[in-house]
C-alpha cells in the first residue's frame, strides 16, 4: 500500500460564531511614547484581542512553520464555520501559502456579535472538514496513476484541528460523535465514487479557547481511540500567548519537528550605537537534524526559551564567528529547512536576513545557485598544475579570484585592471615567470615566449567569463589593450636579445676553453711523437748495411701513429688517457705487417693465391673457385 501519513492532510476548522468576538482579556499597550508625550496629551487606553483574532493568529503561525519546513506534500485546508462553512483554499499545491490564507481571512472578517448564536455552530465546519479529507489530493492521484492501483490501495489519512469555545465536556463528546458519524457516511459515498477516497484514519484535535481570568469548563484529555477510524484529544488553553505556545508545541508533535536555540548572537542596539547585546533565537526544523548529536553524545538540552512551554526542550548552539582556524570549523552532516519560532521579533528578523542575505535577490534556489557557482569556478581549470603559468603566479591571484564571480562591482573591476597593469610592469622589467621546464632540454623557452604564453592563458581565462557582465568585458578589453606593444617595447626587446646573446657568447667561450685544453693535450702528444721520430732517424743513420737485420724494437713511423682528431667539443678525461696509453703501447712492439698495408684497418688474407681474374692457383697448376 502506498503510504500517506496523517500529516499529509490537515483541515483547520476555526469557529466564527458570535461568542468568538469576546475579548481574550490580555491587554496590549498602545501608548509606547510615554517619555516624549507632551503635556496635556491623554494616554491611549490599552486594547485586547478577541478570541477570534487569537485563534487566527495562532493558526497562521502553525501554517507558517509548516510551510517553512515542508514546502511540499504537507497540505492544509482552512475552513471557517458560523451559520455555514467557508472553505478558504483547496488541497492544490498552489493554494498552500499564508498569503492566500490571510487574503481569504481578510475577506471573511471578524465575527458578528449581533448574529443569532442559535444559527451558528462549529459543526458545519467539522462536517466540511470530513468531506474535504475524502477528496483526492494531486499527490494521491499521482500515486494511483503511477502504480495503476485503485483507491483502496492508496492510504487516505488526515487530521482535523478545531479551534472553538466549547460549553462543556458534554459538548466536546457531541462534537466527537458528529465527526465519527460523518466519517462513516462519507466512506459509504466514497466506496461508490472514483473521485472520493475512504478515510482509513483520522485524528481530531479539539482546542478549547477561553479568556484570561476565567475558569475553564472543559477538561484536558490525552489522545484516546473513539473508533478504529477516529482518535480524539482535547486541549483547554487560555487565549493569547498561552494559545500560541500550545499550537507551537502541537506543530512540532504533528510533523516531527525539533527546536534549536542559537545563543549569544551579537547585535548592535539602535538606541546605543557604541554598545551591543547578545540575543537568543529559537529555530524549528526536522528532528533528524539532531541525530548526529545524539550519536556522538555531544548534545546539550536546555529549557525552552518561551514561557508555559510544558515539556518542550531545545538544543542550544553558541554563536561563533568563523575564523581561519580549522579547529573552529565543523563538518556538515546535513541540510535542513528551518523556521523561526517568533518570526516578528527583531533578533529573529536580523538572523533571518543574515542567513538569506541575497537568496531572495537572485530568485534561484540555493541548490541551483551552488551548481552555477561550481560551474563558474571550474569553467577554466588546469588539469596539471605544471602546465599552467597564471595559476602559479601570485600576481594573478586577485584577478583569478574575482573574474569567476557572477557579477563584478566597480571596485572589483579596478582590482582586475590593477592586476593587469602589474603584469605589464613585470614584462617591462623582464622579470622571470614560473615556467615549467619538465620535459624540455636546455633553459626552456625564451623570456618573450614565456610572457606570450602567460598573456594567452590569461586572455583565455577572462574570455570564458566575459558573458557574465559588462565589467567582465572591460577586463578583457584592458588585457587586449595592454598586450599591444608600446613604442619603447622594441628597444626593450633589443636589450633583452643583447643580454641573451651575451649569455650565449659566454657559454661558447666556456666550450672553446675546453676545446683549447684538448688541443693543447693533442699538441703535447705530438711533441712526444716528434721525439720518437728523431730517435728513429738516428737509428736509421747507423743502419748503413742492407744485410743488417731489422731491429727488434722498431718504432712506428709518424704517419702510422693515429693522432687524436681535433675535438668538436670538450674532450673527456677518459679519451685523453686512452690516447696516451695507445701511443705509449705502440712503441713497445713491432707493428703487424698486415695492419701497416691495411685499408681502413682491414687486411686481406692470402692475396698471393689469387690471380688477376680472381681464380685460386694451386701447385698442380689447376685453378678452382
Amino acid at each position: 500500500m502506498k503510504m500517506f501519513s496523517v500529516s499529509h492532510k490537515t483541515a483547520f476548522v476555526v469557529d466564527h460564531c458570535p461568542y468568538m468576538a469576546e475579548s481574550c482579556r490580555q491587554q496590549v499597550e498602545c501608548d509606547v511614547l510615554t517619555k516624549s508625550r507632551g503635556q496635556g496629551m491623554i494616554p491611549l487606553a490599552p486594547v485586547s484581542k478577541s478570541l477570534w483574532t487569537c485563534a487566527v493568529e495562532c493558526s497562521m503561525e502553525y501554517c507558517r512553520i509548516l510551510y517553512d519546513v515542508y514546502p511540499l506534500r504537507k497540505l492544509i485546508n482552512y475552513i471557517v464555520s458560523d451559520s455555514e462553512f467557508h472553505i478558504l483554499n483547496s488541497w492544490r499545491q498552489e493554494d498552500q501559502s499564508t498569503h492566500e490564507l490571510m487574503s481569504a481571512l481578510a475577506a471573511v472578517g471578524p465575527p458578528n456579535p449581533q448574529e443569532d448564536p442559535e444559527c451558528c455552530s462549529v459543526l458545519h465546519g467539522l462536517v466540511a472538514a470530513v468531506e474535504s479529507l475524502c477528496k483526492i489530493t494531486e499527490y494521491q492521484h499521482e500515486a494511483r496513476t503511477t502504480l495503476m492501483d485503485t483507491a483502496d490501495r492508496v492510504a487516505n489519512r488526515g487530521r482535523i484541528i478545531c479551534l472553538t469555545n466549547a460549553k462543556s465536556d458534554t459538548h466536546v463528546r457531541m462534537l466527537e460523535d458528529c465527526v465519527q458519524e460523518t466519517i462513516l457516511e462519507q466512506n459509504k459515498m466514497a466506496a461508490g465514487s472514483d473521485r472520493l477516497m475512504s478515510i482509513q484514519q483520522c485524528e481530531l484535535v479539539l482546542v478549547h479557547i477561553f479568556p484570561q481570568g476565567e475558569d475553564t469548563l472543559v477538561s484536558d484529555r490525552p489522545k484516546k481511540e473513539v473508533s478504529s477510524l477516529l482518535t480524539s484529544e482535547v486541549h483547554s488553553v487560555r487565549a493569547g500567548r498561552h494559545l500560541a505556545t500550545k499550537l507551537n508545541i502541537l506543530v512540532q508533535q504533528h510533523f516531527d519537528l525539533a527546536s534549536t536555540t542559537i545563543t549569544n548572537i551579537p547585535m548592535k542596539e539602535e538606541q546605543h550605537a557604541n554598545t551591543s547585546a547578545n540575543y537568543d533565537v529559537e529555530l524549528l526544523h526536522h528532528r533528524d537534524a539532531h541525530l548526529e548529536f545524539f550519536k556522538s553524545g555531544d548534545l546539550h538540552m536546555a529549557g525552552s526559551t518561551s514561557r508555559d512551554s510544558g515539556l518542550k526542550e531545545t538544543v542550544t548552539l553558541k554563536w561563533c564567528t568563523p575564523r581561519t582556524n580549522s579547529v573552529e570549523l565543523h563538518y556538515c552532516t546535513g541540510a535542513y529547512r528551518i523556521s523561526p519560532t517568533d518570526v516578528n521579533s527583531r533578533p529573529s528578523s536580523c538572523l533571518t536576513n543574515f542567513l538569506l542575505n541575497d537568496t531572495e535577490a537572485s530568485g534561484k534556489p540555493p541548490a541551483e545557485r551552488a551548481k552555477a557557482q561550481l560551474e563558474r569556478y571550474t569553467r577554466y581549470w588546469p588539469m596539471i598544475i605544471s602546465q599552467t603559468t597564471i595559476f602559479n603566479m601570485q600576481a594573478v591571484v586577485p584577478l583569478a579570484n574575482l573574474i569567476v564571480k557572477e557579477s563584478l562591482s566597480e571596485e572589483d573591476l579596478l582590482t582586475c585592471q590593477k592586476t593587469v597593469y602589474n603584469l605589464v610592469d613585470m614584462e617591462r622589467k623582464n622579470d622571470p615567470l614560473p615556467i615549467s621546464t619538465v620535459g624540455s632540454r636546455g633553459k626552456g623557452p625564451k623570456r618573450d615566449e614565456q610572457y606570450r604564453t602567460m598573456w594567452n592563458e590569461l586572455e583565455t581565462l577572462v574570455k570564458t567569463h566575459v558573458a557574465g557582465s559588462e565589467r567582465h568585458q572591460r577586463v578583457l578589453d584592458c588585457i587586449i589593450a595592454c598586450r599591444s606593444k608600446p613604442p619603447e617595447e622594441e628597444e626593450r626587446k633589443k636589450r633583452g636579445r643583447k643580454r641573451e646573446d651575451k649569455e650565449e657568447k659566454a657559454e661558447k667561450n666556456i666550450n672553446k676553453d675546453s676545446e683549447d685544453k684538448s688541443w693543447q693535450e693533442s699538441e703535447r702528444l705530438k711533441g712526444v711523437v716528434e721525439r720518437v721520430k728523431e730517435e728513429q732517424g738516428e737509428s736509421e743513420v747507423i743502419k748503413d748495411s742492407p744485410d743488417s737485420p731489422e731491429p727488434l724494437n722498431k718504432k712506428p713511423r709518424l704517419e702510422e701513429i693515429q693522432l687524436p682528431e681535433k675535438a668538436k667539443g670538450p674532450v673527456s678525461l677518459l679519451t685523453m688517457w686512452t690516447n696516451r696509453i695507445t701511443v705509449a703501447n705502440s712503441r713497445k712492439h713491432q707493428e703487424f705487417a698486415g695492419r701497416i698495408s691495411s685499408v681502413n684497418n682491414k687486411a686481406e688474407l692470402y692475396q698471393h693465391l689469387k690471380d688477376e681474374n680472381g681464380m685460386d692457383l694451386h701447385e698442380n697448376g689447376k685453378a678452382t673457385r
